[in-house]
């Protein structure tokens, strides 16, 4: 019993939600950091192979793929970091709740990291909102792409009309306007949409959008729950010491 009593009393001191945050933190960024980074690759790879054959066309849009590569291991170290410390505090502030009306005295410095942790988890919680936006930009392209791709294999008409039917990198901002050829058309278009390389990089970018917007989910709920736990903190401690 004395065991049972201990496990009993550790999993009514567990902040479920905390919990439940930081598991869903280290999923979309996991997601959002793995499935990107090849993304990107297989982004460099098409256009290289399909848009341009000159390296300066896109000699500029292979730098910002690196750099948002590299970005990509920081945003992961950081958020394992960040998603442990939030952990910790959810526990501190998760028993201090839950010993409010017994004899815990929380501190006014436990009080001031746990709100220094609710605003550092909203202004994260808004900046994230602008990766969610970004990472949207090349799932619309290639989702473009692919509905154009299903346009030419169900067309019924010529196949002048087929020609017609194009995905242009230079439209986007990818390419620059002088690059050559810049864009796929026709059948052409239509091999390409039907490469695996293609359909794994439209994949993994859909993977990578679901991966921000579940960090982002995440995010919310550290802040509700870190809310929640702060202002019973403040509001109905009964003790508090420096």
């Amino acid at each position: 019993m004395g065991l049972l009593d201990c496990c009993a009393r550790c999993l009514v001191g567990a902040p479920v939600a905390s919990l439940v945050a930081t598991g869903l933190c280290f999923l979309g960024v996991a997601l959002f950091c793995g499935c990107g980074h090849e993304a990107l690759t297989g982004t460099e790879h098409l256009i290289e192979t399909y848009f341009s054959k000159n390296y300066q066309d896109y000699e500029y849009l292979v730098d910002i793929i690196h750099d948002f590569q590299y970005a990509i291991y920081g945003v992961a170290g950081f958020f394992f970091l960040f998603g442990a410390l939030l952990l910790a505090e959810g526990f501190y502030t998760t028993g201090a709740v839950r010993q409010i009306f017994g004899d815990y005295k929380t501190t006014i410095c436990g009080k001031g990291l746990s709100a220094t942790f609710v605003g550092i988890t909203y202004a994260l919680a808004v900046l994230w909102l602008l990766v969610l936006s970004c990472s949207a930009v090349p799932v619309y392209i290639y989702f473009n792409t692919w509905t154009t791709c299903n346009s030419i294999a169900n067309h019924s008409k010529t196949a002048a009309g087929i020609g017609n039917l194009c995905t242009d990198a230079r439209m986007y901002g990818v390419l620059p306007w002088n690059a050559s050829p810049g864009r796929v058309c026709g059948q052409s278009l239509l091999s390409v949409c039907k490469t695996s390389e293609f359909q794994m990089t439209f994949h993994l970018f859909i993977a990578a959008f679901v991966g921000a917007a579940i960090t982002l989910v995440a995010l919310l709920t550290f802040i509700i729950a870190a809310t929640y736990n702060f202002a019973v903190l403040k509001l109905m401690g009964r003790g508090t010491k420096f």
